[in-house]
């Protein structure tokens, strides 16, 4: 059932088309919100930091092979277990097409799924070797994909698909910047991709930025400030609301309380960045994301540390929840999924809650 579902998508096109007509709005500055209401979905021990938002549903995938979705109209759930021979797989990357899924494990070997018409998920690549760890994917569009692994014989490990899925090309070191010692990504969020049209911004634990403007074909390197001194350190996340202004997060989890040189915001397409919120919250995080529809203004961040908010572009940060989470996706500006530890959670923003009515919702 669960991969009909994913099949049916093809046949769904409607479904999307009321999402975005949902999602429009005239309202173009920042939302105000001041709390966020968390209903969980989901809940299994399980490790979740792969989630993406397709037509009428929520998939995921997470480690013991677990891999699911949830039907975002009936809160309906579908899980499977992808195995390999006696493995059963840790996925941290997802990725969707108009009709597919894929999912992609971390280590090694690094397997790559997707839905297959036979009615189970089929291994389209497959990498083995001392190093491999893959850790973020995304489409461009419906043929073109990419996915980004830790370093490898000094480049990044960069792989390409141009037909939709069925077959992936690793690109060659020589036409990929030199690395540095033990630059790689970090497999927290999937959020280590950012594409805009033809547009890539790739983020390292070295706290650079790769950015391609032709799809994965030529590259060029950017720096940003973030602190990136020990291994546990760098940029986790970055996103961008338009062709110009981008966002990174990161810090350190083993010190999640540090709140200095782990934001920063780019206006010019990643090529400079400033750090923003400097020694003010929050301090590490792992996923952030821009919210729909507020001119870049509203920026979430979310983390083991709990649910963070800025209505400024970055400048200052609100705490709307304490709740640990590893990754988010937002369908609409006042509604995102959220996965972590355990559990997937539907979010919904408030704004400008009265007293009375924020503690009549902290008492359900």
């Amino acid at each position: 059932l669960f991969l009909i579902k994913f099949m049916e998508m093809r046949y769904l096109s409607g479904i999307g088309v009321f999402f975005l007509l949902f999602s429009c709005t005239k309202h173009a500055g920042s939302h105000n919100f001041s709390f966020v209401e968390i209903e969980t979905l989901y809940s299994d021990s399980l490790s979740i930091r792969a989630i993406e938002v397709m037509d009428g549903s929520l998939a995921f995938a997470a480690n013991n092979g677990v891999f699911g979705s949830i039907d975002i109209q009936t809160d309906a759930i579908r899980t499977n277990i992808q195995r390999y021979d006696s493995m059963l797989p840790s996925f941290r990357a997802v990725a969707h097409t108009s009709s597919d899924f894929f999912m992609l494990s971390v280590g090694n070997p690094a397997l790559l799924y997707k839905t297959g018409s036979r009615g189970y998920m089929e291994l389209v690549y497959k990498e083995e070797g001392k190093g491999v760890f893959y850790d973020s994917m995304i489409f461009w569009n419906n043929l073109e994909g990419i996915a980004v692994g830790d370093g490898i014989d000094g480049c990044l490990s960069i792989i390409i698909t141009g037909d939709g899925g069925e077959n992936w090309k690793k690109v060659p070191c020589s036409r990929l910047p030199k690395t540095e010692q033990g630059e790689g990504a970090f497999a927290a969020s999937n959020t280590n991709i950012a594409i805009m049209g033809d547009k890539t911004w790739v983020a390292t634990t070295n706290s650079r930025v790769y950015y391609s403007d032709d799809k994965g074909v030529s590259w060029e390197l950017f720096k940003t400030p973030l602190a990136h001194d020990k291994p546990t350190q760098g940029i986790y996340s970055i996103d961008f609301y338009d062709e110009k202004l981008g966002v990174v997060v990161g810090g350190d989890y083993t010190l999640p309380d540090h709140k200095t040189a782990n934001k920063a915001i780019t206006r010019d397409g990643g090529i400079h960045w400033q750090l923003v919120g400097d020694g003010m919250e929050p301090g590490y995080k792992s996923c952030v994301q821009f919210v729909p529809n507020a001119g870049g203004e509203d920026i979430v961040a979310v983390g083991f540390t709990g649910i963070s908010y800025s209505k400024d572009g970055g400048k200052t940060w609100s705490t709307l929840s304490d709740e640990s989470f590893y990754t988010i996706r937002f369908v609409h500006e006042n509604v995102a999924y959220a996965a972590g530890r355990n559990r997937i959670a539907k979010l919904t923003f408030i704004l400008n809650m009265e007293p009375w009515s924020l503690k009549y919702t902290n008492q359900r």
